[in-house]
């Protein structure tokens, strides 16, 4: 009998020694690193030769009855302030005149919003959305007068690089003179920091 008492001492010795060795492991290694980047705004721009330089309509023959003809003209634009502040495009025109005759001072108009989405290898952009009441006329008179907004960001939106391709509609009267030479009018863009 003492000899099968001292072996259990012995084996509730070794746990002892056994759950105590356990408890003591070091305990792991950790280190921290405080990260930074500084991120200075760029700039706000037209983008891609946009507007184009000419928008041309397309050739139309009289018919003793108004007319409507339409031309689209893309407009890019690189927000990369990083401010939200939004953004808008402002327009104005010369009336549009061949020789003698004009076309009225309405002709040219927005018939309904453009929507913008992010150009090619801008997917992170924030599309444009516009306050702008549509239709919209463009000011048009002899000498231009003031520019009127025809497309807008509203703020937090309009962030990075995108594209709006308004569908411009040119109204020809009954009664327009026919001409050898073209109407021409010209036409002038602004792009300006807030909606």
């Amino acid at each position: 009998m003492g000899i099968f008492r001292k072996r259990r001492l012995s084996l509730a010795a070794l746990a002892a020694v056994a759950i105590a060795g356990v408890t003591v492991l070091p305990a792991t290694s950790q280190a921290t690193t405080a990260a930074s980047v500084t991120l200075s705004a760029g700039g706000l721009t037209f983008l891609n030769s946009t507007p184009a330089a000419t928008i041309t309509f397309p050739a139309t023959t009289l018919n003793g009855a108004n007319q409507t003809i339409t031309a689209p003209l893309a407009v890019d634009i690189g927000d990369d302030t990083g401010s939200g502040a939004g953004w808008n495009v402002t327009a104005t025109s010369t009336t549009f005149t061949s020789t003698t005759h004009t076309l009225p001072t309405t002709a040219a108009t927005i018939q309904a919003a453009p929507t913008a989405s992010c150009d090619a290898g801008a997917a992170g952009c924030t599309p444009a959305t516009t306050t702008v009441t549509y239709p919209y006329t463009l000011p048009a008179a002899a000498t231009a007068p003031t520019a009127t907004k025809l497309f807008n960001a509203s703020a937090n939106t309009g962030m990075g690089n995108q594209t709006f391709t308004p569908t411009w509609t040119l109204a020809i009267p009954a009664n327009t003179v026919a001409s050898a030479t073209a109407y021409t009018s010209t036409w002038t863009f602004s792009l300006v920091s807030g909606p």
